[in-house]
């Protein structure tokens, strides 16, 4: 499998402040992995023997609770590193990671990680970025689901969404990955039924269109406004 040239990779976070010389070192120790759609990455407990910068394709990060519910926890998009157990002083990876379509990585043995951040800084850069954009993360959905009432739960992941993974159309912002109704509910904490009825209503007030693990948002800036508690909701 080739790996891709060095003007695609430079345009990537951990990549971009290298030189052509420092990218080829960083490669040697790299292995590029080809994900198809559905296929497990790593698994929740599971020794942590690599880590990876996601090229192309998008991630679902799940983590299954105590008390067996499964949570998503994370998408992770082209550019992030994942999979740095090391860096947060686990030997276990703490999610599952699945290919929401098919996906492209390069990999690492995690013993390289060390070596890797201290010889390049883009790296660890990167690295913070994305412990950095998952707390973040994390301390926006406990304050939501403790403060929050679902649709405006809701609203707040779609915009998320949104503002990681959209594309700009001319009905509006896609998401361009293949993202269901369960999902959203366990991204925003609440139930698939609520998650069904909360589309439907926003599909018929023109803000959202919605497919078979298709997502459109048609009016990014009133769904906004619901999310904030600006207008109010729309779930009867």
């Amino acid at each position: 499998m080739l790996v891709p040239h060095h003007s695609v990779l430079k345009q990537l976070p951990p990549f971009a402040r290298l030189s052509e010389i420092e990218i080829t070192e960083v490669l040697r120790s790299a292995v590029p992995r080809r994900y198809p759609a559905g296929s497990v990455v790593f698994e929740q407990g599971a020794a942590a023997l690599h880590f990876s910068v996601l090229l192309n394709g998008r991630l679902r990060v799940t983590q299954v609770t105590p008390t067996g519910e499964q949570v998503v926890v994370r998408i992770v998009n082209p550019g992030d590193i994942f999979g740095i157990a090391r860096a947060l002083r686990l030997h276990t990876y703490p999610g599952t990671a699945t290919a929401v379509v098919e996906s492209l990585a390069l990999s690492w043995p995690m013993e390289q990680w060390e070596p890797l951040v201290e010889r390049y800084p883009s790296f660890a850069a990167s690295a913070i970025r994305v412990i950095g954009e998952r707390l973040l993360e994390a301390q926006s959905r406990i304050r939501e689901i403790s403060t929050e009432v679902v649709e405006r739960r809701v609203g707040h992941t779609v915009l998320r969404l949104v503002q990681q993974s959209g594309v700009r159309e001319a009905e509006g912002i896609r998401i361009d990955f293949p993202i269901s109704k369960q999902d959203l509910a366990e991204m925003a904490g609440t139930t698939l039924h609520t998650v069904s009825r909360i589309l439907t209503a926003w599909e018929h007030a023109g803000l959202v269109d919605t497919g078979r693990q298709k997502l459109m948002v048609k009016d990014p800036h009133r769904l906004l406004l619901v999310a904030d508690g600006i207008e109010p909701g729309l779930l009867g």
